[in-house]
């Protein structure tokens, strides 16, 4: 019922794990890696696994990425091509299924009359750094785009996550599958936008107990991955960065702390007290906030005390998210890719 396709360049830490885990569905009935020219481990461990897993297949990408392609769609393309279900699921080499994970995404197709059924993982954070960023893009992101709208046919939203994916082979291949998408950093969006302009219903959520992944193991690749990733999520314009950092950095507050300065410098020490009160309370408010957004989208309200390095590292990645996409390069698994393709 259900072809499974994994890329992996490099994946020695979490390809095992998300491979079992494929292959536990018992909808899957099969799970094709594509070995992305790896350079570590991946490629032995694959050996293993295929050894003692009679549904898992591997195909390899060859020497050479083709011109305009993004290596991640040009791997899946190769899976897709040799799929042979009705249905393709397209998940990461770093996510985690839970069982009954495939079953209830194709219920969910069937309730909600979709083609395209995607699901956001749960986030397993390590590092001081994970726990800071992760929770705080995903909260923005919540923001930005709303499940109800993205499942409202009557809505133009669209969104999907790459790192669970399930599309019915039909649609996927009457659209082009991801040659039409082939230079599209933002691949999984890119298909969403696809399927749904075309009239189709698409079914995205973020479900608990279903899916989990640790999407970055070092304080390297989260930065690059997700400067890679936030400018075209938040609109892709330079407008649509300005306005996302007015929304969420505290320029009042900053006022009010420069003018506590300001006057200790003069020493006008008398109206100074009221400032930095008034300073705290709001910032004291925009935690809350972070607080409730935290709660709302499934995270320990406990991370509210990385609010503020959260809210440092999430400004820096976005300015550094734009540049790099609109004037730069987009650096990624050791690939560089132009501005122009993300």
């Amino acid at each position: 019922m259900v072809s499974a396709i994994i890329p992996a360049r490099n994946e020695e830490a979490s390809i095992a794990r998300a491979v079992e885990s494929v292959a536990a569905q018992p909808e899957i009935g099969e799970v094709i890696v594509i070995n992305d020219q790896s350079t570590d481990r991946t490629g032995a461990i694959l050996a293993e696994l295929v050894a003692r897993i009679p549904k898992l297949k591997i195909l390899n990408t060859g020497d050479a990425l083709p011109p305009g392609w993004a290596g991640k769609n040009y791997a899946v393309s190769i899976g897709a091509a040799a799929a042979s279900a009705d249905w393709l699921l397209f998940t990461d080499a770093d996510t985690y299924h839970l069982h009954g994970s495939t079953r209830r995404a194709l219920c969910d197709a069937v309730e909600h009359d979709a083609v395209l059924v995607s699901y956001s993982p749960e986030q397993e954070l390590g590092s001081f750094w994970e726990r800071a960023l992760i929770p705080f893009v995903y909260c923005r992101l919540a923001n930005k785009f709303s499940f109800a709208r993205v499942n409202d046919r009557g809505q133009p939203d669209a969104a999907a996550n790459g790192q669970f994916l399930l599309l019915l082979r039909e649609v996927y291949e009457k659209l082009g599958g991801h040659t039409a998408i082939a230079g599209q950093i933002l691949e999984d969006v890119a298909l969403a936008r696809r399927v749904k302009g075309a009239g189709y219903g698409i079914y995205f959520t973020a479900p608990f107990g279903t899916v989990r992944t640790r999407m970055y193991r070092n304080f390297r690749a989260m930065w690059q991955g997700w400067t890679k990733n936030l400018y075209p999520l938040m609109g892709g314009k330079p407008t649509s960065v300005l306005v996302e950092i007015a929304d969420v950095f505290p320029w009042i507050e900053c006022l009010l702390i420069g003018l506590v300065s300001v006057a200790s410098a003069r020493r006008h020490v008398a109206p100074a007290w009221f400032l930095p009160v008034l300073a705290a309370f709001l910032l004291a408010g925009r935690a809350f906030r972070y607080g409730v957004d935290l709660y709302r989208n499934l995270y320990p309200v406990g991370y509210i005390q990385y609010y503020i390095p959260g809210l440092c590292l999430y400004c820096a990645a976005l300015i550094a998210s734009w540049w790099k996409n609109a004037h730069g390069v987009v650096r990624w698994k050791g690939r560089a890719y132009p501005a122009r393709t993300a």
